[in-house]
């Protein structure tokens, strides 16, 4: 299968196309990356690892046809393409997947079961069997299931991704998770904690009571919810002092009020005490410039904690910590006895009502209360605001006080902006988004996360003689240990026995985020720890292809890791790709429903018809899905096809043939100006104006040109003239399917292997030098004026209702005085074109030209 070259086909045909070039470019390994030895002759690329839970939709197909265009590109241009893919098979939504799959739920507490057999999927499941409750197994069963799974999604992508046409090394793919994942991620994790720049801390975080794992800023979303405001008093002697909050379930975790310092209304009681109302704490006043005087009553209850504005007051003016919401969701405990409380007996009688209660719960409880207290003023006046949502949950966020990890970006704010300047983005303006939220930065980056299935963090903890671990100082593994896992290997010195056991050890049950270790692939691409030689050639990256959402995520994380481990940005570009909009205009996303998959669309019109559709969407722009210009791509490969059937099957020219012709020459001059547009629009990554360059030539050389020439390169008029015709559409063809080649790379094989004995995809992408020869002296307008001559004419026959092929006894071609001139000289063409017996040409008196047709 690896020879190349087909026979000219009698009718040539799309199908079968993918899976006979699909098989060629594997077994000829056509894309395998050759290391040059000199990273100047690299081009290498950050290829995004799709996540590996669920199926693929068609913004994946978009986005990734993108950066396709871009490396076909650039290995024509003679780079050595490092272009591998990897898999992101970590994260919550594998863990999703595999509970809802195989019904099952991880209790870490269990013992791992070597005898362990995958249950049937649900899916696949009858009768009773089918409603089973899921069943618990160890955290090393669940890994072991996300492992299977994931391993047997990849094969799926990868099956779609070859049909789809991508250009990608398979010999190189990675994963986020594995060996070699963990290894690298747990390195970089080490280097950081030894420079100070990892850290551990107890702070407030933001929780997610679905997930159960703590949520960093940038995977956070806002969403309008529906709420009320209730007007609460507090007291202070025989005044009432008026506070209006959204969540009055809090009030037991209010640890002050606050006002702006230059609110008159409040400045009296800056410094003095108020009683909050059911629970008697007393509490004190404070001030703070960011009290909004304008906001409800102009003064707040300080909760600890209710949102981030609370833990900037409560960091900010060093205030008590009671905490009253749980990891659950569910009111904690609480001890009235040791708070400056009025009546600490009736406090906790009335607390204990809504401990255990969810949130909702106790907000109607604590309304109530207020209400039958005479401490609700009013009715509470309904509102929307907005809330904190982690990205892939559907409940609001809490705030919790909990031990986490953190990497200090903070502090390198500037640092990282003038890194994000070094960048170039495409397009530019994508950058504002960067720097926005490098500028917004108040809160390190927290790192880890509560789940089971990820990369765990290389560190145990001492137990004292009471068993309680010693956080200031952690035991590290040698990185020669690389990778371990905690749960299950035992920290240099110390037995399995001594596991959990005071005077032993424990091993750190929490994992990383995954944008921990997503950040982190330049480094496991390129080989970082693996390959030193490799990294030295393809590190720092050309190119980070991307989705413009994920910039404060994927694309900042990735810059902070390299430049505290590298001390350079990680790619010199990045390229931003829109999302894909439904007929409503709104994201298509998994989460909202309302997702393409790309399979049947394959099926249907092709894999270089969807390429057309995708490349046809401008960078950084949000597209709608739209299969018409699928039909309208699978269209233009057909006519590809046809084009060049035409065009080969006539005579070769002579070896010495040449241009000579007037409009020949002036359509290679033409075909010269398109390359360097096209070219230099490639270079600036943006595909579609290069492929409206293209397409926009290839037409005029379908509908004018090959129709003005074709009576002429049959040899009808001599053969000097088709010998000129000849090795024009030879030479036009040839360039115009290297040019369609990184966006139609199954049709333009095809098409090129009737000719030639290697792949278009390993040819040399044009320039307009190859064209100096022929083009010297062409004139593209000479061109034009043709087409609008022999266009004229085909009105005039459809305006009668004739065939195109009807005889014209005399055409009468009026036209401008600068144009006369280029008429006469493609009169013959136009002539034969129009099948016209007698074409006069003379200067008429308009500024447009004009044909008069007398037929036969």
């Amino acid at each position: 299968m690896t020879r190349y070259g087909s026979p000219l086909p009698e009718k040539p045909s799309l199908d079968g196309l993918e899976a006979k070039w699909s098989q060629f470019w594997s077994e000829a390994e056509v894309y395998r990356f050759g290391r040059p030895g000199s990273r100047d002759a690299v081009f290498s690329i950050d290829t995004p690892p799709p996540t590996v839970s669920g199926s693929l939709h068609v913004g994946h197909v978009f986005s990734y046809t993108h950066t396709d265009v871009v490396a076909r590109f650039q290995r024509m241009r003679g780079k050595h393409v490092f272009y591998p893919m990897g898999w992101d098979d970590n994260g919550l939504p594998t863990e999703r997947r595999v509970q809802n799959y195989y019904g099952v739920r991880c209790d870490p507490s269990l013992p791992y079961d070597p005898d362990f057999v995958a249950p049937t999927p649900v899916t696949e499941r009858t009768g009773k069997d089918k409603k089973a409750p899921a069943v618990s197994i160890s955290r090393q069963n669940f890994v072991e299931l996300c492992e299977k799974l994931t391993t047997e999604d990849e094969q799926v992508f990868e099956e779609l991704w070859r049909k789809l046409g991508l250009s990608v090394d398979w010999s190189m793919t990675y994963t986020t998770i594995g060996k070699e994942a963990q290894k690298v991620s747990q390195a970089a994790f080490l280097h950081l904690l030894e420079r100070g720049e990892a850290y551990q801390s107890e702070a407030p975080t933001m929780w997610d009571v679905s997930f159960q794992t703590a949520v960093a800023n940038a995977e956070v979303v806002e969403k309008e919810v529906s709420g009320a405001y209730h007007r609460v008093a507090f007291t202070h002697g025989d005044e009432d002092v008026f506070i209006e909050t959204t969540r009055p379930e809090l009030l037991p975790a209010c640890v002050a009020l606050v006002a702006h310092p230059e609110d008159e209304r409040y400045r009296p009681l800056v410094g003095r005490t108020v009683r909050s109302p059911l629970f008697g704490v007393e509490v004190p006043v404070v001030a703070h410039p960011a009290a909004d005087p304008e906001k409800g009553s102009g003064i707040a209850m300080i909760c600890t904690f209710g949102d981030m504005t609370d833990v900037m007051w409560w960091r900010e003016l060093q205030l008590p910590t009671r905490t009253v919401i749980g990891r659950n969701g569910r009111l904690l405990a609480m001890d009235f006895s040791a708070l400056p409380c009025e009546d600490p007996a009736r406090a906790q009688e009335l607390y204990d009502r809504i401990v255990g209660k969810t949130v909702h719960t106790a907000r109607e409880t604590i309304v109530q209360e207020l209400r039958d207290a005479g401490s609700l003023s009013g009715e509470p006046r309904p509102t929307t605001r907005a809330v904190k949502f982690f990205e892939k949950g559907d409940k609001p966020l809490e705030i919790v006080s909990s031990r986490q990890w953190f990497i200090r970006t903070v502090q390198h704010r500037d640092a990282l902006l003038a890194r994000g300047a070094e960048i170039e983005w495409h397009p530019p303006h994508m950058r504002s988004r960067y720097n926005d939220w490098v500028q917004g930065l108040n809160i390190d980056w927290l790192i880890s996360r509560q789940r089971f299935f990820g990369v765990p963090f290389p560190v145990w903890y001492k137990l004292d003689d009471e068993g309680q671990p010693d956080y200031t100082a952690p035991i590290v593994p040698d990185e020669s240990m690389l990778p371990v896992d905690p749960s299950a290997d035992c920290p240099p010195g110390y037995t399995e026995e001594q596991r959990n056991r005071p005077g032993g050890f424990m091993g750190e049950p929490d994992v990383m985020d995954t944008w921990a270790t997503s950040s982190l692939s330049p480094q496991l691409a390129c080989g970082w720890l693996s390959d030193p030689e490799l990294y030295r050639q393809v590190y720092p990256m050309d190119l980070r292809p991307q989705g413009h959402d994920i910039i404060r995520t994927w694309l900042f994380t990735t810059v902070v890791r390299s430049h505290l481990e590298a001390g350079t940005t990680p790619w010199k570009h990045t390229a931003l790709s829109g999302w894909i909009l439904d007929p409503d205009r709104k994201k298509m996303s998994k989460s909202q429903g309302n997702v393409v998959t790309p399979g049947h669309l394959l099926d249907e019109y092709g894999a270089d018809a969807v390429r057309y559709w995708a490349a046809s969407g401008r960078p950084g722009t949000d597209t709608a899905f739209d299969p018409q210009q699928m039909k309208i791509g699978r269209r233009l490969a057909v006519k590809l096809l046809n084009a060049s059937r035409f065009v080969l099957q006539l005579p070769a020219p002579a070896a010495d043939a040449r241009t000579t012709v007037p409009l020949d020459q002036a359509l290679l001059a033409r075909l010269a100006g398109t390359v360097e547009e096209a070219t230099t629009a490639l270079e600036g990554f943006d595909y579609t104006s290069a492929l409206d360059a293209i397409e926009r030539f290839f037409w005029f050389f379908c509908d004018n040109y090959v129709e003005l020439v074709k009576e002429r390169a049959y040899g009808k008029e001599g053969q000097e003239g088709a010998e000129s015709a000849r090795v024009t559409l030879r030479r036009a063809l040839d360039i115009v399917t290297r040019m369609f080649a990184p966006v139609l790379p199954y049709t333009t094989e095809e098409t090129w292997s009737w000719t030639h004995d290697s792949s278009v995809h390993l040819a040399a992408w044009p320039t307009a030098a190859e064209l100096a020869d022929g083009a010297e002296g062409g004139r593209p307008e000479l061109a034009d004026a043709a087409a609008a001559a022999i266009a004229a004419v085909r009105k005039a026959k459809s305006t009668a209702k004739v065939s195109m092929r009807a005889e014209v006894a005399r055409a009468v071609v009026q036209a401008p005085a600068g144009m006369l001139a280029d008429i006469e000289l493609v009169g013959a063409d136009v002539k034969a074109a129009g099948n016209v017996a007698d074409l006069v040409i003379q200067e008429g008196e308009g500024a447009e030209l004009t044909v008069e047709v007398e037929l036969a």
